[in-house]
């Protein structure tokens, strides 16, 4: 079924959904599922839809409406070329509109229009932040070039971009708490062990630590590890 020709009466309510959500009860990847889910809904044809996101340059769906997105994702990332990496990487839409006839990515195009895929789109994520991606549209039945598409298309990266920039830098953050914990934590427990072995052998600061060292390489284990057992044991030879 085509949407009406007032597409805000279809749209609005799915763009809606995207406001809604919470960090709460979602994740990264939970939030862009519900964009490829509204994608599959809203547009003409119901495209197979994934997103793509560039972490330092390099490519990866987070996710996918289907298989069949993700497979042809994974095409373009093993030959580095084809709209959802020109898209992500340049901010600019990109597109194959007929996969039997195109030449500038033919081996993509092949692989598309075996699967049954006539035309493929892809339409970068607005700028903002630090996320840069793009989504992805796979078509069956339908053309996901022509105007009217694109300008959906255009709308929902646009409603999108908010909820999963907030929600990739809330993971960000987090991630970021979790690994300042992690290191405060091993610095106290090496602390710990460098005083014991400060007040039991009568050495200097740096030279309980180059102990610590020097067993943490001995053994090919962490130095909080080392620093961990003996705090814990009281022994420097864990046998």
């Amino acid at each position: 079924m085509t949407p009406p020709d007032d597409d805000s009466a279809v749209v609005q309510p799915a763009f809606d959904e995207l406001g809604r959500l919470s960090f709460a009860e979602h994740s990264l990847e939970s939030v862009l599922g519900k964009v490829t889910e509204l994608a599959t809904r809203i547009l003409p044809g119901r495209p197979v839809a994934s997103v793509t996101i560039l972490t330092d340059g390099r490519p990866a769906t987070v996710a996918a409406s289907g298989g069949l997105a993700e497979d042809l994702d994974q095409l373009q990332y093993r030959t580095g070329s084809g709209p959802c990496l020109l898209a992500a990487s340049t901010g600019r839409p990109a597109g194959i509109a007929d996969t039997r006839s195109d030449r500038t990515w033919p081996d993509l195009a092949a692989e598309a229009a075996a699967q049954g895929v006539g035309s493929v789109f892809s339409q970068p994520l607005p700028v903002q932040e630090l996320v840069q991606g793009g989504l992805n549209l796979y078509a069956r039945h339908a053309e996901v070039a022509d105007e009217r598409t694109r300008t959906l298309v255009a709308r929902l990266a646009a409603y999108a971009v908010g909820p999963v920039s907030n929600m990739y830098l809330y993971e960000t953050a987090v991630e970021r708490a979790e690994h300042l914990k992690a290191a405060l934590d091993s610095r106290a427990v090496i602390d710990q062990a460098k005083g014991i072995l400060m007040e039991r052998f009568k050495v200097t600061a740096d030279d309980a630590f180059q102990i610590l060292a020097r067993l943490s390489m001995e053994r090919n284990v962490k130095l909080r590890d080392v620093a961990t057992q003996f705090v814990h044991t009281g022994e420097l030879d864990p046998s």
